[in-house]
């Protein structure tokens, strides 16, 4: 768990942090308390690393077909 929380911060892993702590902030300076479920959800992301990466959320597709023919 350390290693997942301290390791690997890119550019929008940072933006979830700011972006949650936004929210919080919003919440409490609104009274509005339903924003604090959606900070929730961004700082879940940032302590996991999850969601889409800097590279999109596209899988890889690396794999090649049975009939598929390689020449070189």
């Amino acid at each position: 768990m350390k290693q997942l929380l301290f390791t690997n911060w890119h550019l929008m892993r940072w933006v979830r942090l700011v972006f949650a702590l936004f929210l919080f902030s919003q919440a409490y300076t609104t009274s509005q308390w339903f924003f604090i479920a959606f900070g929730l959800f961004f700082l879940f992301q940032v302590i996991f690393n999850l969601g889409c990466g800097q590279n999109g959320c596209a899988i890889p597709n690396n794999k090649k077909s049975k009939n598929e023919q390689h020449f070189s």
